[in-house]
């Protein structure tokens, strides 16, 4: 009797979890291609390998993203990753000012409070 239920208590613990999977992975697909059929002029988008930029002209298997004023390239539409909010005045604002260059004497310490990054102590290097 109890030989009779392993092979489909052993099927059932095998096919659930690669039905819920496939299921979860063909969703993220769709989601991948709404998104990319969706984009437009203007959108404000980032490619998979990280580059931000603004689409400027699209066609059936490519896009043309502007990454900076008057630099734009062309980039298949697969390569779209996500779109992004674009960015405003204010954040402008306040990732062109850095705490380095606001203050001429600022020392690692006031540094390390206003940037979050952590400075590490010079090394003494003995001489023989």
């Amino acid at each position: 009797m109890s030989q009779t239920l392993i092979l489909p208590l052993l099927i059932l613990v095998l096919a659930i979890p690669m039905f819920f999977s496939f299921r979860k992975q063909k969703r993220m697909q769709q989601q991948q291609r709404d998104l990319q059929s969706s984009i437009g002029p203007g959108d404000r988008v980032m490619t998979t390998s990280g580059l931000y930029g603004t689409v400027s002209r699209t066609d059936d298997t490519t896009i043309d993203i502007e990454i900076a004023p008057g630099m734009v390239t062309t980039w298949l539409r697969q390569a779209v990753r996500e779109k992004v909010q674009p960015e405003t005045e204010a954040d402008t604002a306040t990732t062109a000012e850095t705490p380095a260059e606001s203050s001429e004497n600022t020392e690692p310490a006031e540094v390390e409070a206003t940037s979050g990054a952590s400075v590490a102590e010079p090394l003494e290097h003995k001489t023989r």
